[in-house]
Order: structure tokens, then C-alpha cells, then sequence
């Protein structure tokens, strides 16, 4: 779709985090993209590295970071660690001579995005990306392609939103003190969505407000369960986001873009495939089970595309100074829920 592959030499990729989304990335690495060799992965935990010891061709193992920044095979880094840990490792990969890809957020922290935005103006020879993956999803695309060539007009409003399967266990309670809240880990995808389809304006003033449905747990955390959000951006457009934790049917990500001409909707039903049932129960289709179902091929063609760039072709996919948008808003929107009050940027 994006890229082919190229006669250069592999990209040596290391992949750092080896949780349930890392392991999606380094499979990708390893068996589906052109251009790449996994040579190292680096998890603290031991059943990560046992994992990948028996899942990937014979990577070198590491328990340290540090260690793995250390190994001159490797060209780039993968990170799919903790947001906290974001800036800080991209920082050192870029130090260490390192390209780099690291899933979003860049930060949770506004001064901790510029501090890496500074360190990759000292390094303009290295790739530095960050995973915003709907833009490389095919329907995305199609949409921000179309919008291009004035099919819809002026774009001049989206409604965009991130909705996740009911986690009776609360895997997302437990993550909440890290988190930043479900606007930060959520919403900010639809952030990225609505500046990158709108022609990335500037965020000018956001209101945000929401509930707890389900997880009470979440209260202690200044965290909800269902959110709402609205953002005005200072050439007079407008975005609505929705984040849930708590669908009965499965992941139900999706946007709309209104325009003056016209209006286009990517993703309005979250059909797992293109079978619908009948029965007595009515006519339906089953609905992707969650957010990797829903955007494998993005997270495969991201992929893709990052280890062009690092071969030497155009960059593609959200920029450094995106992400540090995409923070800043979601920041705002996150002191808008707890104050109760329009926060202007």
C-alpha cells in the first residue's frame, strides 16, 4: 500500500516491550515486513523473553535497555513500553545513534515532549515516529485522500471516537495511575485523527466532561469509564471526540468529516467482516472484538513505512511535533474533566 520492498540493506530493528500489543509488532517485524530483521528484543519480564526466544528467529535477548542501545546491530528501536517511559527512551535511542518508532503518547507531559522534539533537532539524520496507526489504516486514508481533492469541500467539522469492549476484569483500572487518563489513552487517537483530516489547525479552547458507567474503581484516580469532548481550533473548526470503556459489542472506533460540499464516515459500522446474519433477532454483522482486530493492516503498513523511511524514503505517519499536539490537547481535555471548566490553549 504505502511502501515496497527495497534492495538496501535490512533495517535492524530491536523491539522493546513485549507485552500483548508488543508481541502484535515484533510477529509483524519478524514475518511481514519487507526491509526489516528483528535482531534483538528487550523485556524485563522472564515469560516476555521466553516468548520471544521461542517465537521470533533467534533474537539476541535483553533484559536492559541500556544493553540493548549498546548493540551495534541494531539500526532502530521499537518502543511499546509504558507512556512513561516514552520520552526518556526515545531520548537515549536517538543519543545511542538509534532511529526510532514508539507507540503513542509521546508523553504524558507537555515539557517532556519538547525536551525530545529539541534532542531530534540534534539528530535530523534519524527517523524518530510516533504510532498514531489510523493514518495508515486503508479507510483512513482513503478519507484523508478524498478530503485532499476537495470531494467533501472545506472540511470544517469531525466527530470521531474510540470505544472499547467491556473489561469485566478492569485491566484498564489497574493501568489507570499510569494512564493519564482515558483522554490521554484514548481520545488521543481522535485527536491525531481530526487535526491530521482537518489540515492540522491549532487547538484554540476544549470542554470536556464524563461518567463512571461501570468502574467505580476509576474514581480515586480522577479517571471515567465514558467521556465526552469538544475542541474548537482557531481557523473557526470543530471536533467532538467520545471515549468508552464499557461497549457490550466490541471495539467501535470511528470518525466522520462534514464538509461544505459534502460528508464522509470511516469506520460507522464496526463489521469484523462482511457477513451479516439473519435470524429471528433481526439482520446484523459481528463487530470487531478490539482495537488490534480493528487496525491490523494500519499496524502492519506503519510498520512498513517507518522501515522505508529509515531506508531512505519519505517520511510518513505522525511527526514528533504531532504527538506534542496531540499531548496538548489531551492534557487540556483531562484539566477540563476534573475542574469542570473550558480550558483555553
Amino acid at each position: 500500500m504505502m511502501t515496497t520492498a527495497s534492495n538496501r540493506a535490512p533495517v535492524r530493528v530491536g523491539v522493546v516491550g513485549l507485552g500483548r500489543l508488543g508481541k502484535r509488532h515484533a510477529e509483524n517485524l519478524a514475518y511481514r515486513v519487507p526491509g526489516a530483521a528483528l535482531v534483538a528484543a528487550c523485556s524485563p519480564v522472564e515469560d516476555e523473553l521466553a516468548w520471544a526466544g521461542e517465537a521470533l528467529p533467534a533474537p539476541r535477548l535483553y533484559k536492559d535497555y541500556a544493553a540493548l542501545l549498546a548493540d551495534r546491530d541494531v539500526d532502530a528501536v521499537w518502543l511499546v513500553t509504558p507512556s512513561a517511559l516514552h520520552a526518556q527512551q526515545i531520548v537515549d535511542a536517538l543519543r545511542a545513534g538509534k532511529h526510532v518508532f514508539c507507540e503513542k503518547p509521546l508523553s504524558l507531559d507537555l515539557a517532556e515532549c519538547e525536551r525530545v522534539l529539541a534532542e531530534a533537532e540534534r539528530h535530523p539524520h534519524l527517523q524518530a515516529t510516533i504510532g498514531f496507526m489510523r493514518r495508515f489504516d486503508p479507510s483512513y486514508r482513503d478519507a484523508f485522500e478524498k478530503i485532499e481533492a476537495g470531494v467533501i469541500g472545506r472540511p470544517f467539522m469531525v466527530r470521531s471516537q474510540t470505544t472499547d469492549k467491556n473489561d469485566p476484569d478492569g485491566f484498564f483500572v489497574r493501568f489507570a495511575p499510569t494512564s493519564g487518563g482515558i483522554f490521554l489513552d484514548c481520545t488521543v487517537h481522535d485527536i491525531d485523527v481530526a487535526r491530521w483530516l482537518l489540515g492540522k489547525p491549532r487547538a484554540r479552547r476544549v470542554f470536556a466532561s464524563g461518567t463512571i458507567a461501570l468502574h467505580e474503581g476509576l474514581r480515586e484516580f480522577g479517571d471515567v469509564d465514558n467521556g465526552v469532548a469538544i475542541c474548537e481550533f482557531e481557523d473557526g473548526r470543530l471536533a467532538m471526540f467520545y471515549a468508552s470503556r464499557t461497549m457490550a459489542h466490541g471495539n467501535d472506533s470511528g470518525s466522520e468529516v462534514i464538509g461544505t460540499a459534502g460528508a464522509l464516515s470511516i469506520g460507522h459500522n464496526p463489521r469484523s467482516n462482511r457477513v451479516e446474519i439473519t435470524d429471528a433477532t433481526g439482520i446484523r454483522n459481528e463487530c470487531t472484538p478490539t482495537f488490534f482486530d480493528r487496525f491490523e493492516d494500519a499496524f502492519l503498513y506503519e510498520a512498513r513505512a517507518f522501515v522505508a523511511a529509515v531506508q531512505g524514503g519519505a517520511s510518513a505517519g505522525a511527526t514528533l511535533a504531532d504527538a506534542l499536539e496531540a499531548t496538548r490537547i489531551g492534557s487540556a481535555l483531562r484539566q477540563s474533566l476534573q475542574t469542570g471548566q473550558a480550558v483555553t490553549l
